[in-house]
């Protein structure tokens, strides 16, 4: 999920944006100008494709806010939300939910989309006989489209709503959380190779463009799932172990006196390291990386001093050193950063970062345990 861009923090919630959502938008534009006449200025069918992409983002977007109310009503904090072209997906985990609010928000997911969907045509129907053929196509299309979306969120496979019910359904029969998202994701993928595969044999039998919505639509079923699954097992993988285990203790503590030219010429280019932590004997101040560096010219490193640029201890997040490492990992992708420092007794014993998590779990995998 890291790669998706950020939206930003909107109503406490830390929103990302999908790639799926860059081809969804020219895939959109792309089926509503084709769906108006030559008559049109290529312009204005450009203008109805975007008005047509934002329309159905905006209907997304407002589900995924009504969602996350819903889940915060019954008690399930949501702070971060991945939104891919079909809806978005919550960081919820095992400890803050239950099969039955599964159910519940599943069930609420399809029964907004058919709302949003219903108030589509409604605008359809309300503009019908006023003559106004460019608004009469855009909703036509709009309503088209956005009730496919919400067709589409039937099928059982996760993390569509249809893939959480069968995943609450399976927590309930087998009492595992992570083996019931796994093999809901697994169906998931199932499932989206299947409408890519479809996809394809109708192109080539058809030779209508407009049947790759099948293809681009089980490749972004596809991709969620995968990701969904990698999540889950990097999870489980990361179960009993805690940030005292995986912190680099190779990190070297550094004083704030120090030169940035020093730092580089005895740290730096010695050890190969990019981040250090600035420390007072074993009392944390600060870290540093290249980030802070960079900015600073070349002539100006001999008279700046790591006290200077050094992120300071109250602008850091740390992490205690009995703090599990699922939850540290999904603490650096709430920040969005790559590092931090673990304390023990104040006094600090380490870093941990992103990729010694990633590293440990690699390792775990190819030596089968």
């Amino acid at each position: 999920m890291r790669s998706a861009p950020s939206l930003g923090q909107i109503f406490k919630v830390r929103m990302r944006l999908h790639y799926t959502w860059f081809v969804g938008f020219v895939l959109i534009i792309a089926i509503v100008m084709t769906q108006f006449p030559p008559t049109y200025p290529i312009w204005q069918r450009i203008i109805f494709g975007i008005a047509a992409s934002l329309a159905i983002f905006i209907a997304v977007l407002i589900r995924e806010f009504a969602l996350r109310f819903l889940a915060g009503s019954r008690g399930i904090p949501v702070k971060r939300v991945t939104l891919f072209v079909f809806g978005g997906v919550p960081q919820i985990t095992e400890e803050v939910t239950l099969p039955i609010l599964e159910r519940l928000m599943s069930v609420a997911g399809l029964l907004s989309n058919l709302v949003i969907a219903g108030i589509f045509y409604a605008v359809y129907a309300g503009f019908i006989n006023t003559g106004n053929v460019a608004i009469i196509g855009l909703m036509q299309w709009l309503t088209y489209i956005y009730f496919l979306l919400a067709l589409f969120h039937f099928i059982p496979g996760f993390p569509l709503d249809g893939g959480r019910l069968l995943r609450s359904f399976l927590w309930t029969a087998t009492g595992s959380y992570d083996w019931a998202t796994r093999i809901a994701s697994w169906t998931g993928w199932g499932i989206g190779l299947a409408f890519i595969a479809g996809g394809i044999i109708s192109l080539i039998i058809t030779h209508q463009w407009f049947v790759g919505l099948l293809v681009f639509a089980g490749w972004v079923l596809q991709s969620e799932a995968t990701q969904i699954r990698r999540q889950t097992a990097l999870r489980e993988a990361l179960k009993g172990i805690t940030a005292r285990d995986i912190i680099c203790k190779e990190c070297p503590l550094i004083s704030q006196q120090i030169s940035i030219d020093q730092l580089v010429r005895d740290y730096i280019l010695v050890t190969a390291q990019r981040y250090f932590v600035v420390a007072d004997g074993v009392k944390l101040q600060g870290i540093v990386t290249m980030r802070n560096i960079r900015p600073v010219p070349r002539g100006r490193w001999k008279s700046t001093y790591i006290g200077e640029i050094m992120t300071p201890l109250t602008e850091l997040k740390t992490a205690d050193s009995k703090q599990s490492a699922a939850s540290l990992l999904d603490q650096m992708d709430d920040l969005e950063i790559d590092l931090m420092p673990v304390l023990e007794a104040d006094e600090v014993i380490g870093i941990v970062t992103r990729d010694s998590i990633t590293r440990l779990v690699e390792i775990q995998a190819e030596l089968g345990i």
